[in-house]
């Protein structure tokens, strides 16, 4: 059984670092399990670079805004501030310097990454300055990598090795928040043989519904359409809006939320064509309780919101992803779908018509099944990191 850390001088403090650029669904995944470190034992200052998310559930933890970063577009080419100017680099040194201002006074047991060294090679001037300094206290944090289940391929065939490079150099431990029966770490990163002696598979982070909020009955025999932070959730929402009445649910309620990313005229477009029986509405902390009481769900393919899907044992459809150089969300929908998971709506044949003809074969089979799945990544990561801290010992107060 994993133990929270036990220290008679104060608890255990943790710094997890996250950058989302055009989703949510990073700082999502870093809130749940912050909330589970929480339960741990540890205090957690999450340090976010990405543009705020509202209605964000973080517990307990303490939060500290960088100067916010997002990318222009799906090819993640061009990152922007807050407004919707180029990055420079005195907005870099800034957020380096605020990055490095949160971490010293904090002295954390514990650091994580979310992504990085997998991902955001481009913020290697603000993180490597902190993996540096935390590593040089008194006695150095345990620093540790928080990574998803699938990678992006890299652009170039030398990022593979510079990862493996920066793991061995700075990482105790690689956490990969997914479950090798589904997709092994290396059928995305081929290297994972050489950082096994740091690499753990902690299965997938889940955020669990309130049950007060099942309970209310919120979302009851309705049709939820998501689409995570809805950044280029355009085309699917309005298939969704066109294909209800092309299904046998098209007397039931569809409610579909629209992600914080998606651009307010955008919105009110969607609003405006929704007609009756349809409710456009932005994104909601109780999603989960939503999925939990629904009939259907049609979404994208993140991780968050697929793995919410399977765990609320709903009928689903999927609608991945693909634009730019994104391979992930493609690569899970592919992988459930062939376990009978759930139905699978390729971005290149999305329409009304295809998104409708997907919903009679999700109602006319069985709900979906997690069984066999690990699913209780955000428990799991935190007795490891728990464990882990202890084992190790922590500097004194």
């Amino acid at each position: 059984m994993n133990a929270a850390p036990s220290n008679t001088a104060r608890q255990p403090r943790a710094l997890f670092y996250v950058q989302h650029l055009l989703g949510i669904g990073h700082l999502k995944r870093a809130a749940t399990l912050s909330r589970a470190l929480e339960t741990a034992g540890f205090s957690v200052t999450i340090v976010s670079g990405g543009k705020t998310v509202p209605g964000l559930n973080i517990g307990a933890a303490d939060f500290v805004q960088l100067s916010p970063m997002r990318s222009a577009d799906e090819h993640f080419a061009l990152m922007l501030d807050d407004d919707d100017q180029p990055i420079d680099e005195s907005h870099r040194a800034a957020r380096r310097d605020k990055l490095l201002d949160a971490a010293r006074p904090l002295k954390p047991d514990l650091v994580l990454t979310e992504l990085f060294p997998f991902g955001r090679r481009h913020l290697r001037s603000e993180i490597i300055p902190l993996l540096d300094a935390v590593r040089d206290q008194a006695r150095g944090a345990l620093i540790v990598c928080s990574v998803r289940d699938i990678l992006v391929a890299p652009s170039k065939p030398e990022r593979g090795p510079e990862m493996v490079a920066l793991v061995k150099q700075y990482y105790d431990r690689v956490l990969v928040h997914g479950d090798p029966s589904l997709v092994p770490f290396d059928q995305t990163f081929p290297l994972a043989a050489e950082i096994a002696d740091r690499l753990s598979y902690t299965g997938y982070i889940v955020d669990p519904p309130a049950a007060a909020d099942v309970a209310r009955g919120l979302g009851r025999d309705e049709v939820i359409v998501s689409a995570g932070g809805g950044a280029l959730s355009e085309p699917l929402l309005t298939a969704a809006i066109d294909a209800r009445a092309r299904t046998r649910l098209k007397d039931s309620v569809w409610r579909l939320l629209a992600g914080p990313s998606l651009p307010e005229p955008v919105f009110e477009h969607l609003r405006n064509e929704a007609g009756e029986g349809v409710i456009v509405e932005r994104a909601r902390p109780d999603f989960t309780a939503l999925l939990a009481n629904c009939t259907l769900s049609i979404s994208q393919g993140g991780y968050n919101t697929v793995m919410d899907v399977l765990a609320a044992n709903v009928r689903a459809v999927i609608a991945p992803y693909a634009g730019g150089k994104e391979t992930e969300q493609t690569l899970r929908a592919d992988l459930l779908s062939r376990r009978g998971n759930l139905q699978v709506v390729w971005e290149r044949d999305l329409s009304a018509d295809r998104l409708a003809r997907a919903v009679e074969a999700a109602l006319e089979g069985p709900p979906p099944d997690a069984a066999g799945l690990m699913t209780d990544g955000a428990a799991v990561s935190a007795g490891l990191l728990a464990d882990a801290v202890s084992q190790r010992g922590r500097a004194p107060a």
